[in-house]
């Protein structure tokens, strides 16, 4: 773990090497949270890591993660273990800068979806009215059923959630860390925004209001409503995301004075 180590802190060292990969940075954590892939070796050194998870209809990629030659063994092992598991997608996560990893999932037939932006600000007064007609309420005890259905009618790129059972959705929206509110309007939720905090951030990990309710200021109240929060609570920042083809969340957050950080490439392969 200790050379996992090493090449974790490596990669978070400069920008342009960044891909998904486990957020752990200390031996015990990481055990856990890599427990489940696979290292390439040279000369008997670490010089690569990979591994695979379930992620909509196939899997994604943990990485992969290599210093100082190619991903091409590591993505040949991630396509046989794939189609072990019978999975017909994967997907991988690099940063936008990291071209040599770009370049090489490009090669070994990954196409490129979708960039997702990643914006943060530090504690300031974001506060905006809630329209006319429309209340904000926090959800203290999850509806699954109403939960998807705003879901799925807010954002269909967001597909991901769609797939967790009634109770993996309620266990995730028990979690203390995790904050949820919706916007009604005539007595019908129209749009969420769910929060993920610790100590240092509070984090937006969803913001969609549903179309026939937009252009209205709901998505802007939901926003202040998250803010308002985050920075009572004490959190140093908040960070929110929008993907490429969200023009409109994208040069809100740059309006009001969102700081762009990153910007992380979904990649697609079809392995049928």
């Amino acid at each position: 773990m200790e050379e996992l180590l090493v090449l974790l802190r490596w990669m978070d060292a400069e920008p342009s090497r960044g891909v998904l990969a486990p957020e752990a940075r200390n031996q015990d954590e990481l055990r856990w949270a890599a427990s489940e892939g696979w290292v390439l070796e040279q000369n008997g050194v670490v010089i690569g890591y990979a591994a695979l998870y379930p992620f909509r209809q196939g899997g994604a990629l943990e990485g992969p993660l290599v210093r100082g030659g190619s991903c091409e063994p590591l993505l040949r092992y991630a396509d046989t273990e794939a189609a072990r598991r019978g999975w017909q997608t994967l997907y991988a996560f690099p940063h936008e800068q990291n071209r040599p990893l770009r370049h090489e999932l490009e090669i070994a037939g990954y196409a490129p979806l979708h960039t997702s932006y990643y914006f943060a600000s530090p504690p300031r007064d974001l506060s905006y009215p809630t329209p006319a007609g429309v209340e904000v309420k926090q959800i203290e005890n999850l509806d699954p059923d109403v939960y998807c259905n705003l879901y799925r009618a807010s954002e269909d790129a967001w597909s991901m959630r769609l797939s967790w059972t009634p109770f993996q959705l309620i266990e995730h929206f028990n979690r203390p860390d995790v904050h949820l509110w919706y916007a009604w309007q005539d007595n019908e939720p129209v749009g969420l925004v769910e929060l993920e905090t610790s100590p240092e951030e509070v984090a937006v990990s969803y913001l969609g209001v549903v179309p026939h309710a937009r252009g209205q200021g709901i998505g802007r109240a939901l926003l202040a409503t998250a803010a308002d929060f985050a920075f009572k609570s004490g959190a140093s920042r908040l960070r929110v995301r929008a993907h490429d083809h969200e023009k409109e969340a994208i040069a809100l957050y740059h309006r009001l004075g969102f700081t762009p950080e990153d910007a992380v490439v979904t990649y697609a392969k079809e392995l049928g």
